[in-house]
């Protein structure tokens, strides 16, 4: 068995429809899973996420018996200006996303930090600022369904993809309740140091993400790359982490048949450090 702390996200196995990918983290011998709702990068929660979207994606869920740690979600760039309009149907798909988390178990929805570009609308300064006003209120919203809000800051292919604009986010959200997901692939593509960024973010993560990298390249699977994830489990321990993990496997290094395989692989190697 696996350490109970450790997860797969279904992005791990996104070439799959969500059923088969569910019965595939089971036979892993997973308990828990992130559940991928990412337009583009994981199709298994429809982006046209209406009642009967919802009501589908929770049986089957439910029906696989995996306990639910996050919603790995996307309601659109949080650093555009939008207009009332635009705002309405923002809002409408973070209560449908919210209702799925609620509907899973799921602890909490996890949103990104921001557009896919490292470019600013306006400026790097006010884009933050727009992206921590946004995601604010989707925790005030959030609270209501009994879900937690997080964001994944740093992503290397989102605004927020250095360390440096990953700190100014997290200090905006400092005290306000949204928990920061590490990832240690998005850290060492971005070129950066885990252990710096613990430093960094210490007491704010709530959740971590395992893949790994090289500068420059997210999609490698464990040990293929340059993370050292004993180093980096081994600080967060020091620093008294006491939340979970999942792999999220959205490798490009292996075909889909050695899946499940490398996945297995993965799992053993870091339970033996969790």
């Amino acid at each position: 068995m696996f350490n109970s702390r450790l997860g797969c996200s279904s992005i791990s196995f996104r070439h799959q429809d969500l059923p088969t990918a569910l019965r595939t983290i089971s036979g892993l011998g997973c308990e828990e899973i992130d559940l991928g709702a990412l337009p583009g990068v994981c199709d298994h929660v429809p982006y046209d996420l209406d009642a009967a979207a919802v009501a589908a994606v929770t049986a089957d869920v439910v029906a696989s018996g995996l306990r639910v740690r996050s919603v790995n979600g996307d309601i659109g760039d949080l650093n555009a200006v939008l207009d009332a309009d635009a705002q309405s149907a923002r809002n409408r798909h973070l209560d449908a996303l919210l209702t799925l988390a609620a509907g899973i178990g799921a602890k909490a929805l996890v949103l990104p930090c921001g557009a896919l570009g490292h470019e600013p609308v306006r400026s790097i300064d006010e884009d933050l600022d727009t992206i921590a006003a946004q995601l604010l209120g989707a925790r005030r919203r959030a609270d209501e369904f009994g879900v937690e809000l997080w964001t994944e800051s740093l992503h290397f292919l989102r605004f927020c993809w250095n360390l440096e604009r990953a700190e100014l986010l997290a200090e905006r959200l400092a005290g306000s309740g949204v928990g920061i997901v590490m990832d240690f692939s998005h850290i060492v593509a971005a070129g950066e140091d885990p252990l710096d960024y613990l430093e960094r973010h210490r007491g704010r993560i709530a959740h971590v993400h395992l893949r790994d990298a090289v500068p420059g390249n997210i999609n490698l699977s464990i040990g293929n790359g340059d993370a050292d994830f004993a180093a980096g489990l081994s600080a967060l321990a020091a620093h008294g982490y006491a939340g979970h993990f999942s792999l999220e496997l959205e490798t490009r290094d292996v075909t889909h048949d050695e899946r499940p395989a490398a996945a297995a692989k993965a799992a053993s190697f870091i339970t033996d450090l969790i």
